[in-house]
């Protein structure tokens, strides 16, 4: 309370008023009125009137001659209180005037000036590129355009034969009916198929002329569960007859949950001992459709297949190549699903592995004969003496064949593999194992008819 606490309020106490050494909230002279309370209220606030007009007269007027722009509520104020305020005011009036001045000089609404891209190269002529339009309008033709009226067609082979009885798919086909039946075993697990009989199959079609019988076909059926069409199974062939009577039962290990997921697909196959097999028919049926716990028995009218011929089988072959000892080492694993030769048993099918160097063959070696069976394993290993600087120039010819005791062993499929490969995959594999030297490579390959051998790979043309 003495002259030393009040000169050190002074001097260290920022709430100390510089007029009359008290404290800001004690003194009289520090206190606003309502003019100035208003002027200091949260913004943004409306401007009073005498602040615009004010402006408006002197907007680059100097901050010393405020005083006499005040308004008149404030120029009516005694001399000792306007005196005593005139530092708050007058900063608080300067305040309000710069933030009055930003407002007007913002404009109502942002403006945003696009200019050409410019791209160029030092030395070159600039040219002035435009901004690509990012939306693009369709007129109807466009629209329909892209649409493919082939793909939409009830007369084109799909599957989807739903629309159609089977009295209106025999009718307009003519292809012949299958009977067959199915039923789930939830005691072990697995679906039986029972492949009974067909009737009123159509008399054979031979497009090379190798036919011997033109007026009965040798029909069997080949039973898969799709997507998974490689694990199929196929009934005997029963020779001249177009009613032929089947009777065989094939079960697939398989989850209940997951066979009903599956949709089961019968083709019917005529056997050609001389030529490819073709194509009769098919019937496909969804197994979420039927009730697999309690089976039943279907007639079903065969619909095109847009599989004219059968396939020839898969062989699983593995390749290893050692660098030191200048040796190719051929594994052959198994084969699956072989193209049936005998009507009777199957088939006998064997393998014979022939080395071309170029276009001489140098080398032949064959794995043995399983007898009646289309899906094989062998698990055999065969070696070839390959240089290296000749491994570029080497090519491995490997055909399937049937065993036939009183004629010439029957043809299933080759491919080629090396340096006039039959394929993509062939080339992928050989490929494969150049680049991993004392590693043996495992793969899958589909067998080719020997004339899609012979037009595109030269190697084979020379074996027999």
């Amino acid at each position: 309370q003495g002259l030393l606490a009040r000169i050190s309020d002074l001097l260290l106490c920022r709430w100390t008023c510089r007029n009359c050494c008290q404290k800001c909230f004690d003194c009289s002279c520090c206190q606003t009125n309502e003019d100035e309370v208003e002027i200091l209220g949260p913004f943004p606030a409306q401007t009073p009137a005498w602040l615009i007009s004010s402006q408006n007269e002197d907007k680059d007027g100097d901050s010393d001659n405020t005083i006499s722009e005040l308004p008149p509520t404030l120029q009516d104020v005694s001399p000792d209180r306007r005196r005593s305020s005139s530092d708050a005011s007058r900063s608080t009036y300067s305040l309000t005037r710069r933030i009055s001045s930003l407002e007007s000089r913002r404009p109502s609404s942002p403006l945003i000036d696009i200019k050409p891209i410019e791209f160029g190269i030092i030395g070159a002529k600039k040219e002035i590129v435009q901004p690509t339009i990012l939306r693009k309008t369709y007129t109807p033709d466009d629209y329909f355009r892209k649409f493919e009226p082939r793909l939409y067609s009830l007369d084109s082979n799909s599957d989807d034969m739903d629309s159609l009885t089977d009295e209106e798919i025999l009718s307009r086909y003519q292809l012949g009916m299958l009977h067959f039946s199915t039923q789930y075993d939830l005691l072990h697990n697995y679906l039986i198929v029972r492949v009974i009989e067909a009737k009123d199959l159509p008399p054979p079609i031979s497009y090379d002329g190798s036919r011997q019988d033109m007026a009965h076909s040798n029909p069997y059926v080949k039973i898969c569960l799709l997507p998974d069409q490689k694990n199929s199974k196929q009934t005997g062939v029963k020779r001249k007859t177009q009613n032929p009577v089947f009777e065989e039962r094939y079960t697939f290990e398989i989850p209940f949950l997951e066979a009903q997921r599956r949709t089961l697909l019968l083709t019917v196959v005529d056997f050609d001992k001389f030529s490819r097999h073709c194509v009769i028919g098919k019937v496909s049926m969804p197994l979420s459709d039927v009730d697999l716990v309690k089976g039943g028995h279907w007639w079903k009218a065969l619909v095109p297949s847009s599989q004219n011929e059968v396939e020839l089988g898969e062989l699983l072959l593995s390749l290893n190549y050692l660098p030191s000892a200048g040796r190719l080492n051929v594994d052959i694993i198994r084969a699956k699903q072989l193209l049936q030769t005998d009507m009777s048993q199957g088939s006998d099918p064997f393998v014979k592995i022939q080395l071309v160097h170029g276009l001489k063959l140098t080398k032949t070696k064959k794995t043995s004969c399983m007898r009646g069976t289309i899906d094989p394993f062998y698990n055999e290993s065969f070696s070839f003496k390959v240089p290296q600087e000749e491994l570029e120039n080497a090519s491995l010819v490997f055909t399937v064949y049937g065993h036939n005791v009183k004629s010439s062993n029957d043809f299933i499929g080759r491919i080629v593999i090396g340096q006039y490969s039959t394929g993509a995959p062939e080339s992928n594999h050989w490929r494969r194992m150049l680049n991993a030297h004392r590693t043996a490579v495992e793969q899958w390959h589909s067998l080719r008819s020997r004339e899609e051998c012979d037009r595109v790979s030269p190697a084979s043309l020379e074996v027999t």
